[in-house]
This record gives structure tokens, C-alpha cells and sequence, in this order.
């Protein structure tokens, strides 16, 4: 069985006072796990790995058992694999239009099966702000920014935990990290 690049992203790691993790105490974790080559990126739980291939559902689940027994943190994780990674940035639709990489905010649903739930927003009117789907994430462009966005508030209401947002830049960041050699 070969090996196989992921790409993990924790919900709301280092995000005001709760769910506080140092990323090396996060890459020792990962280690534990049996997963090689783990690197973080930012401070805010984003982690690229390889391990042996598995289902990254499976891989998201250990992680956040492994987060609650060794850290005492309990936090959402969605998991990826390299090639999902790589539809995510070819799937975004919204390239033209948002011309602020931090305000355009990507929603990678952690059930690829909660996409039909925010179909409907795709069809709706949201100017000046924007709203596509690709197959793994949302798309939503906050002109004004995420607190004042009623597309992502709509897609929050509708999902709740369900996603993990990240911005462009962070995005494009972690796609050239999980491409690039150990």
C-alpha cells in the first residue's frame, strides 16, 4: 500500500482564548498518529501529511480523537487528500470577482455529501457579494467581510460545523505546501 499526501484543517484552532494548540504540539500529534512528513501552516490548524492511503474521513476522525486525549482539545477536523486539494483551487469560480484574496472565503464541507444542503445558494442573488460551488468547498466572495457576509451567514445557518473556512490566500498557501516535496 502506498502512501498518500493530506492535507488537515482544524475548526477554530487559535481563534480567540479557546481551542489553543501550538502547531509543533499539533505536528507531534500527527507524528504519533504514524503520519510522515507533517508540516503546519499559520497558527491556525493547517497540517500536511502523508500516510499510509486510507480514507481521509477515517484519517479525521483519528485526529480529533488523538486532539481530545492528548491535547484536551475537542475540535472539528475535515481532511483532504492532495488531489482534492488540487479541485478545490481548480474549482473556484470566483477568480474575476474577488479581487481581495483575504476576503474570499472557501467552505470545504467536512461531508463532501452536505454540498446538496447549500445548492439552493448557488442560485441566489447576493451582489456585491458572490457564491459558487466546486465539488469539495463553497465559494464565497466578502466584500465587505466575513462578519458582514449574508452568504456565508446563510451557509453557516445551513451547515453549522459542517465546514471549516479558510481565505484564498491560505488556501493557495497550503496547496503549494501539500505539492511540494517533503
Amino acid at each position: 500500500m502506498g502512501t498518500q499526501r493530506q492535507i488537515a484543517l482544524l475548526r477554530g484552532i487559535n481563534v480567540g482564548r479557546a481551542k489553543r494548540i501550538a502547531m509543533a504540539d499539533l505536528r507531534k500529534v500527527l507524528g504519533d498518529l504514524g503520519f510522515s512528513g507533517v508540516r503546519t501552516l499559520l497558527n491556525s490548524g493547517n497540517a500536511v501529511f502523508d500516510c499510509a492511503a486510507r480514507d481521509a474521513a477515517l484519517s479525521a476522525t483519528r485526529i480529533e480523537e488523538a486532539l481530545v486525549l492528548k491535547l484536551g482539545v475537542g475540535s472539528r477536523v475535515t481532511v483532504l487528500d492532495a488531489p482534492q486539494l488540487d479541485d478545490v483551487v481548480a474549482d473556484n469560480a470566483l477568480h474575476d470577482v474577488a479581487v481581495d484574496p483575504s476576503r474570499l472565503m472557501v467552505a470545504v464541507f467536512s461531508n463532501p455529501a452536505d454540498r446538496s444542503k447549500v445548492e439552493a445558494l448557488a442560485h441566489q442573488q447576493w451582489h456585491p457579494e458572490a457564491f459558487a460551488l466546486g465539488r469539495w468547498a463553497a465559494y464565497i466572495w466578502c466584500v465587505d467581510g466575513v462578519l458582514a457576509s449574508r452568504a456565508a451567514a446563510a451557509m453557516g445557518n445551513l451547515l453549522g460545523d459542517g465546514v471549516t473556512t479558510r481565505n484564498w490566500s491560505t488556501i493557495t498557501k497550503l496547496h503549494a505546501l501539500a505539492a511540494a516535496p517533503d
